[in-house]
């Protein structure tokens, strides 16, 4: 397989992965509202998700590496297709726990062998290949997929009416199709060499703890991973200035949640596409200045950006606060997955991305305990500019990547 192909197989396999993302984003709430859920219940159902994913991350991760990626992502595509079937149906508490615990498991089968497999097939073409290439055109596309998905939730239920179908399940049925197509998808376009024992999956298993216990020992045995890491844990703990207490800020500003409520939809929209922009510029500004000092840069400029939603006045302050917010937010992703990888190999490199999702969780659980008991307790911008300040004290976790970065362009 060709470096392009493999790019092009990856970006497909992105797009069908995260538009549906974008379908059931603007119905998170409103579809077990819509079926008599309590906004209680339904954000207790929601939250199995979390608990599933931060308990299975780890060793789907290395179950991925030691069982095959191929395999990993058609059972987690299987998941999705099975989660999504259940969500056209329910109306339960019970039955909305069980889809969110569904999700829970297509999420942690799905993070990372996807860019394992991507990577991997690129340097097997050319090692010397520039992968922050491939992930910012990733990126750009998943920020895309996402907010077309919200905009044509959007239209559907405004302008569509299919007779014996509920107008909120009609994007739920697009998104069970587009999932079906990704499934298909995967059986066909992802290859990879046969694993040593041949794929088998009780053996697979069996290998899962040692395939975690190799990835703690490269964590613990390189400061750039460890680094990384935890500008990882920081990034959690910060991003809850823009997906929490955005809302609030603005409704703040314009005087009342049902303002809010009808720009935010908008702006979560713009604020993807604005995501898709930052990475699309990840590969020129990279090879201009380094993958390392774009990183340090970035992690400066978030906290700036973050700042300026916290503290700019009205909602056009606000918003654009947030939309620059997510520009740099699409900008970053890109750049840290590159330097993730670099130090990481094939064997390993998916229990490694596991690793780096994992610790974002408990970073983002305390910035939402902090931040939101700053907001209330003092107020939404002050608690928002701390959590700029975290993003930004994070730039220098960043400089042992520069320093391997440059030691690599010297030995060349």
């Amino acid at each position: 397989m060709t470096q392009g192909q493999a790019r092009s197989r990856y970006l497909f396999l992105l797009a069908v992965r995260w538009f549906p993302v974008g379908l059931w984003t603007p119905l998170v709430v409103l579809l077990p509202l819509d079926r008599g859920l309590t906004l209680t219940q339904a954000g207790l159902a929601a939250s199995l998700q979390g608990f599933v994913v931060l308990a299975l991350e780890l060793p789907t991760g290395g179950l991925s590496d030691s069982w095959g990626r191929r395999p990993v992502l058609v059972l987690s595509a299987a998941v999705a297709v099975a989660s999504t079937a259940l969500l056209v149906f329910a109306d339960t508490f019970a039955m909305f726990a069980l889809v969110y615990v569904m999700q829970g498991v297509y999420r942690a089968l799905d993070s990372g062998p996807l860019d394992a497999w991507y990577i991997d097939a690129t340097l097997d073409a050319d090692p010397d290949a520039k992968l922050e290439r491939g992930l910012g055109h990733g990126a750009t596309v998943i920020g895309l997929s996402i907010a077309v998905g919200a905009l044509t939730t959007g239209a559907v239920v405004a302008w569509v009416r299919t007779p014996g179908v509920p107008t909120l399940v009609q994007p739920l049925l697009i998104g069970l199709i587009t999932q079906l197509v990704g499934l298909v998808a995967l059986v066909l376009l992802v290859t990879e060499p046969a694993r040593p024992r041949g794929g088998l999956l009780l053996a697979s298993l069996r290998d899962v703890p040692r395939v975690i216990a190799d990835g703690v020992r490269l964590v613990r045995g390189s400061r750039v991973l460890l680094a990384l890491l935890l500008v990882e844990l920081s990034w959690g703990f910060g991003m809850v200035t823009f997906e929490k207490l955005m809302a609030v800020r603005l409704s703040e500003v314009v005087g009342g949640l049902e303002k809010a409520a009808s720009l935010a939809s908008p702006a979560a929209a713009a604020a993807w596409f604005a995501s898709a922009a930052g990475a699309a510029l990840v590969p020129p500004v990279t090879a201009r200045i380094g993958i390392g000092v774009t990183a340090v840069l970035l992690r400066v400029l978030q906290g700036v950006t973050v700042v300026g939603m916290g503290l700019l006045a009205g909602p056009a302050g606000v918003i654009a606060g947030y939309l620059a917010t997510y520009l740099v937010h699409g900008a970053s992703n890109p750049v840290h997955n590159t330097l993730l990888h670099r130090e990481v190999t094939g064997d390993l490199r998916s229990t490694v991305a596991s690793m780096n999702s994992m610790v974002g969780q408990p970073g983002f659980a305390v910035g939402a305990i902090l931040l939101t008991a700053l907001a209330s307790g003092v107020s939404t911008g002050f608690a928002i500019v701390v959590g700029a300040v975290v993003l930004a004290l994070a730039a220098p976790l960043y400089l042992p990547a520069v320093r391997a970065e440059r030691r690599r362009s010297v030995a060349v």
